[in-house]
This record gives C-alpha cells, structure tokens and sequence, in this order.
C-alpha cells in the first residue's frame, strides 16, 4: 500500500497575502517562517519581540493551522489581546479564535474543565497574595505558632518563602537555608504551616496562584489521557517574554507542547529583573538542551533608540556574566551622547531634572514622552516635592494595584463568600466588619455555618447569634437572598454589594468619598464580565492597575510627566528618560553586591531603563546622600563609573552668578542652576 502524506501547512510565500519579506527585516522573517520544531528567539531590547510574534500567528493561521490549536501563552492578559488583536487586523478575524493568555488565565481554564480529575468543585475560588497571606496567617495563629519566645516569620516571610520552593521546585529547607538563615530553627514549623495552609485550601476549595501552576503541572504529568487530550489540541505553542518564566513553567510548558513539539519562546535574557517573583532567567540559556533541536534565532537591529543610547545599553550588559551574545544596533540617526550628571545633593538633582523638563516642555516635548526612573518608589520623594512646586503634573507608577485596596477587597470578600461559602479567609473579612465581631465570634459563626445544620449564607440564624449584631447579620443574609434573585446579572449584584458596604465605608475610612468613587467606577466596568465567577477570577488573574479617579486630573491639563520604576517601566519607551539615583548601594542594591547572581540581574535592571529612551538619556546620581541615618558621601553606581565619557558625556552642574542689586520697582529671580 502507498503512503501519501497531506501536508497540515502549505510554507509557500506565494501563496501568503502578507508580504512578509517585506514587512520583517531577516532575524525576524526567520522566525516568522520557522516551520516545525523547537525554535527560541533571543530578542533584545527595542527589536520588534512583538511584531514577530504578531506576524508569526499570522503567518500560521494562514498556514491552515486551526486557529484553536495555537495557544499563546504571555505574562499578562493585556498583552495577548493586544497581539491577536494586531493579528487580526492585519490578517482576518481568524485570529481571534487563538488560545491567548497568562499561564494562570490558561492553567485556570484547564482546571475548571477537568476539576472532577483534582477533587475540586467546578466553583473553587481563587484567591490573590493578600488572602494568601491571610489564610497563612490564620493557619498559623491555629497552631500555636507565635513569636513570643523567639522571632517568627511574618506572613508575608512566610508566603514569599512557600512562593519560592513551589515556583523553584525546591524545598522550603533550602530556600530558608539560602534566602532565611536568621529561621533555620524554625524550619519544622514553617513546614508545618505549609503542610496545614495547603490542607485548609484543599478542605475549602480554594486555590492560590502557585496551586493554578502545580495542580495542571501534575493533571497532565499524572494523567497520559488528559495530557494526549490537551497537548494534541496545542499545534503551535508561543510563549513571550520566557526570560520571566521560572522552573515550574517550564514544566508546564514541556506537558503543553509534548504531542507535537512546536513550541516557540520568545524573550530576553538581558531583560530577566524578576527573581524575586520566583522568574529564572537562565531558563532562557538552558532552553536548547531542554527542547532537543532547537532553533536559535536572534533580533538585533533596535527601532526605537538612537545608536548612542544603544552603545550604552552594550556596554552596560558587558557586565553581565551570562547572557547570551549579542550587540544592538540601528539605523536610526545617531543622536546625542547620553548624559552622566553628577549634582551636589539630591535638592540640586531635583532642580536639574525639573529645569530641563520645562526646559524641554518649551522646545516642544510633551511632558508624558519623558519618563524619571528609579530603583525603589522613594527614591523618586525629593523629586515629587519640587515638581509639585512648580506645578508640574505626574503620575508615578509602581504602588498599590486598584483591587489590592482594603474597599475593594472588601466589596470582593462578599461576592466570593456568595459564590463559594466554604471561603473562610472571605468569610472572616466580611464577618469582621460588622460591630461587636470580633476573631472569636467569626470562628464560631463559620464553624456553624460549615456544619452540617447551618446555612452559611443565612448567619442571622446561627444559635450563638447576639442581639448586639443580629439586626447587621440580618441585613447580611438579606444581602445574599437578594443576589440570588438578582443571578446572571453582574452589574446589579455588584451594585447590591456596593450599596450594603456603603455604611461600613463610611465608618472605616476618612476618605471614604473617593473610595466610594471607586467602587461606582468598579461597578460601571463591571458589565464586560459575564458572571460572579469570571468577575472574581479574572480580577484575581489579571489585577485592575489603577481607576479613573486616580489617574484622571481634577482640571483640564496636559498629560502628566511619567515617573515609575524600572521595574514597571518595563515594555514601555520614552523620548526623553532621566534615571536617577544612579549610586552604589541603590543600582545596584547593597544586598546584592556579595551574591554574584544578584548583581548580574542588577546589571540587567541597569539595562532595561536605559533601553526605555529613544532619543535623550540622563543618568543622575547626587554626591552627597541624605537618609533617614543621616547625609554621606555617596558614590557613582560602580556599572557606570568606568563607562568611557566617548560612550556617556560628563555633565557639570554650576550655580548662576547672582544677578545684581536690583534698584526700587525692579525684581528678579533668585540664582538657579546652569550646565
């Protein structure tokens, strides 16, 4: 008998109605193009990661791949959406029936589908750090453990130290031995706490971020029929921005992609800064013996800096002990040399950033294409003060996420409580609130209403209820009949909660009129969800970064001036970026400076904000330092102190001669620096 094999994908660019080669320079055609197999594409800086991932779905999806058998795996949510919507618009509408989103977002998909194979209810509640935390810290208070005697981890020690054994894949043992000495003989008990913190989410159905990882991770590897079934829906597997992903992920990934074998990363080694989220980026350097035959491909040619900025960025990522070979380079006009300056203090670094803001709003620059960087959210004080003096708008980035504020989630603790009643940390929080609740009274109202004879959404009716708080905990169980009458309607059961945490807003919070604010606005963008449970999971998943009260500004002005951290500026670009604070100790970090490690990912930090800036570059660093210790002399980040001044130009900061004695009638300005 002959064999005739059909071809799945027709690789003839004739036959493509997008011009690739003419649209992609050769690096990123060649991944574009990548048929079959493993391939990783070491993308640097500004080199266009997301147009080849873009066209890359394109290019499959006109391939003759089913749509539905390309999953797209990103860190958040946004970023998906953006690039099948970048697809679609330069293709067809195919590519929105692409599987895209976060590994959580996907893993969470997964076990909904398959929760009976786990153990779990298709209603298991997933729940963020901060009630992570909580469940921790209510685990630990059960059993006894407190810090009396001899200093305890805190629980948000002791999540951070959970956090990274599961993401790692390494014990609890070796991360306190390594990160946590000062608790080595504590380590019984902290595995103790995670041993009963894991048995309370099991017990009340509720899931963690890490859980959403481990428990797919073992669905597929423990179940060759689950994992045929998923792995050979997933034809093509992208994943971005890989140098971010850690050991646990991998994993997921290898189970994701082990029918087919095609799976693309996409990343930067140079951009890894987010260890301290459990992200490994050698996971990038060991990606080609992980997935035997891979394809290395390498963008270099940047779009968005001038030469000069780039000669910076190569030179600072010499620093970096492993990474993988490559120069940035463009053909964008060379540009200005970037500036190193040197200012006495940190008020005469304010005055020289201030100064040329405004300089530069007068040639023409809008305030929001410059950008002020910084290591730490405080770094950033001295600055805030003077720009406030002189009455120029900012917004800063790197703070409290919209849904991580105590309103909100206190509005969201009774929305999660309704759809999973077994949520005690939800439970404890709305119960709390009400006068004459205290820790005890909570307990023994969740242990009637997890009973057998209880209903837990009717607390009014528990035995032990007091007249002191039977009219609140009427008003509670009113609250829940009336959202079960209001079911398939999220905007109005939102609008029911919102209404009822009204008076203990006003109680709790000096500024409740803005908090109220707040949640009117969580109630109008409400409607895109289409039930509780996708309101609850995705706000979880995918936190809401900040609302319009926060961002919008009371009167008609320009767009403010950006200040963030490097951290959150990253992905982002500016005409114009001051990074200040440029000192040892700070970039990098003095916990890092002994840890080899540690200061290839601060060389690394240094990297990414110097690759924010198109056009204009600034490093500033004061002389002397003011801290809470009190003023030293400070001196310049030891990544930059060698730099040639051919790559970055010294700047000098001079006082303006005092003007002189004005007679009667006249005025003038006080000095001010020049350079």
């Amino acid at each position: 008998m002959k064999k005739f094999v059909l071809s799945t994908e027709d690789q003839s660019p004739a036959n493509y109605s997008i011009t690739y080669s003419e649209l992609l320079n050769e690096a990123q055609l060649n991944a574009v193009m990548h048929t079959n197999g493993p391939a990783l594409v070491v993308a640097g800086a500004g080199t266009g990661k997301t147009r080849t991932l873009v066209y890359r779905v394109a290019r499959l999806v006109e391939s003759g791949i089913d749509p539905s058998e390309i999953l797209l795996l990103t860190f958040t949510r946004r970023a998906s959406q953006e690039m099948l919507q970048r697809a679609t618009q330069i293709l067809d509408e195919r590519c929105k029936r692409v599987e895209g989103g976060t590994f959580h977002h996907y893993c969470s998909k997964l076990l909904h589908i398959h929760a009976s194979a786990i153990g779990y209810p298709e209603n298991f509640t997933i729940v963020d750090v901060s009630d992570s935390m909580d469940a921790i810290h209510m685990v630990r208070s059960r059993s006894g453990f407190a810090g009396n005697k001899q200093r305890f981890p805190k629980k948000s020690t002791l999540y951070s130290i959970y956090s990274t054994s599961v993401n790692k894949q390494i014990s609890i043992r070796d991360v306190v031995e390594d990160q946590y000495p000062q608790f080595i003989s504590q380590i019984a008990s902290i595995e103790k706490i995670f041993d009963d913190y894991c048995a309370y989410k099991e017990a009340n159905f509720v899931m963690d971020f890490d859980d959403l990882l481990v428990k797919t991770r073992d669905l597929l590897a423990q179940n060759d029929e689950i994992r045929l079934k998923v792995a050979s829906k997933n034809h093509h597997v992208l994943v971005d921005e890989y140098q971010d992903t850690n050991t646990l992920q991998t994993e997921l990934i290898k189970l994701l992609s082990s029918v087919h074998k095609n799976v693309m990363a996409v990343g930067d080694d140079a951009q890894s800064i987010y260890s301290f989220r459990g992200a490994d980026h050698k996971n990038m350097l060991r990606f080609p013996d992980e997935f035997a035959g891979t394809k290395v491909i390498k963008l270099e040619e940047n779009f968005r800096s001038t030469q000069r900025i780039l000669d910076v960025a190569n030179r600072v990522l010499e620093e970096a002990k492993e990474k993988f070979e490559k120069k940035l380079y463009t053909n964008n006009a060379e540009g200005d040399l970037p500036g190193l300056v040197k200012a006495a203090n940190m008020n005469d670094q304010s005055r020289f950033i201030t100064q040329m803001i405004l300089n530069l709003r007068e040639q023409g620059h809008e305030l929001n294409d410059t950008a002020i960087l910084f290591r730490n959210g405080r770094d950033s004080f001295d600055l805030e003060v003077m720009l406030n003096q002189k009455n120029i708008p900012y917004v800063k980035y790197g703070g409290q996420k919209f849904t991580e504020a105590s309103h909100v989630k206190d509005v969201l603790a009774h929305l999660r409580v309704f759809v999973n009643p077994k949520d005690t940390i939800s439970w404890n929080r709305v119960l709390m609130l009400i006068d004459g609740i205290g820790p005890k009274t909570a307990e023994d109202l969740l242990i009637w209403g997890q009973g057998s004879t209880g209903d837990p959404l009717s607390p009014h009716s528990a035995p032990q209820t007091s007249e002191k708080y039977l009219i609140q905990l009427k008003a509670l169980s009113v609250l829940f009949s009336n959202l079960k009458n209001l079911d398939g309607s999220v905007t109005e059961q939102l609008r029911e909660v919102v209404d009822y945490y009204s008076v203990f807003c006003k109680k709790r919070f000096d500024d409740h009129p803005k908090r109220m604010k707040d949640l009117e606005t969580f109630v109008d963008i409400s409607g895109k969800y289409r039930s509780l449970e996708k309101l609850i999971e995705e706000v979880a998943l995918d936190p809401i970064e900040a609302t319009a009260i926060e961002t919008e500004a009371s009167q008609k002005d320009e767009s403010p001036l950006i200040l963030s951290t490097i951290h959150s500026a990253k992905g982002l670009e500016w005409r114009t970026v001051f990074l200040i604070q440029c000192l040892d100790g700070i970039l990098p970090s003095g916990y890092a400076i002994e840890d080899e490690i540690q200061m290839d990912e601060e060389v690394r930090l240094l990297y990414v904000a110097v690759t924010r800036a198109k056009e204009q570059l600034f490093l500033t660093y004061p002389a002397m330092f003011q801290s809470r210790f009190g003023d030293y002399f400070s001196n310049p980040s030891r990544f930059i102190k060698d730099i040639s001044e051919k790559l970055l130009e010294p700047w000098l900061l001079v006082e303006e001669p005092e003007a002189p004695q004005l007679g009667e009638g006249e005025s003038g300005e006080q000095s001010a620096l020049k350079w």
